[in-house]
């Protein structure tokens, strides 16, 4: 489904990715591991399109299409998601309104016709019911409020009802207590785990992994791909850390 090849990348003219190799098949979910300053972010936000973050170099391949020469909305369209680390905040805008608008626009994009408003709030509150969620919080503005772990939560509602092939998830695991990580994780299973999807995650802990087992765990260092291996890679981490393993 993904695939990167020799991706170089840029931010404020500093160099970043310095050719990062990196495939995931469909029906696989691939953890990315590694330390501070490495590229995990910047990786993420590469694929999702992010303005200032430059390819100067490599590609990308997605569901068989140039995913660089598409606009970040082209991509959400194609069903990449992309979750952030940290959650922003709009004011003034209900995270009903938010997701609604996000999904017909979506549905727009590919030829299909617009939920109604009946249709949404039913499918709003089933994904809500999946993640613990109160709903009534979904009326509240964007994040406005909420705690770390209710907008990871609410980014899990976020991703069930734009139903993505490809979930880019940049450290979703921050900031979550042991209720929250148990709850994130078995969202992202319940959402993401199936034949015809795939998911990226990215994450500095093992301890996501022991909820969302990988197919694959790979290292990336110093802006590229240093190691990969099973789950048992990530245990190793955990426990002799980065520059222990590479040793």
């Amino acid at each position: 489904m993904l695939r990167i090849e020799n991706l170089h990348a840029t931010v404020a003219g500093k160099a970043i990715l310095n050719g990062l190799t990196l495939t995931v098949p469909t029906g696989e979910i691939h953890a990315i591991m590694g330390p501070n300053g490495a590229g995990k972010s910047t990786l993420a936000y590469v694929l999702g399109g992010r303005p200032g973050y430059g390819v100067t170099e490599g590609s990308v391949t997605y569901d068989g299409g140039d995913l660089l020469a598409m606009e970040p909305h082209e991509r959400a369209a194609a069903g990449m998601f992309l979750g952030f680390q940290y959650p922003v905040e709009i004011p003034g805008v209900s995270y009903l309104q938010f997701l609604r608008e996000s999904l017909n626009s979506q549905r727009r994009s590919r030829g299909e016709a617009d939920l109604s408003g009946a249709e949404f709030i039913r499918l709003a509150k089933a994904q809500a019911a999946t993640m613990g969620m109160d709903a009534e919080m979904l009326k509240r503005p964007v994040n406005v409020g909420f705690s770390g772990g209710e907008k990871k939560r609410a980014e899990m509602v976020q991703m069930g009802i734009m139903a993505p092939r490809l979930a880019i998830l940049d450290e979703t695991d921050s900031g979550l207590d042991i209720d929250a990580l148990k709850a994130v994780g078995a969202g992202i299973n319940s959402i993401m785990r199936a034949p015809d999807k795939s998911v990226l995650l990215i994450t500095h802990y093992q301890r996501l992994l022991d909820y969302v087992t990988p197919d694959r765990v790979h290292v990336l260092d110093r802006g590229k791909i240093t190691r990969s291996g099973g789950p048992e890679l990530a245990h190793e981490l955990e426990r002799e850390g980065y520059v222990e393993a590479a040793a």
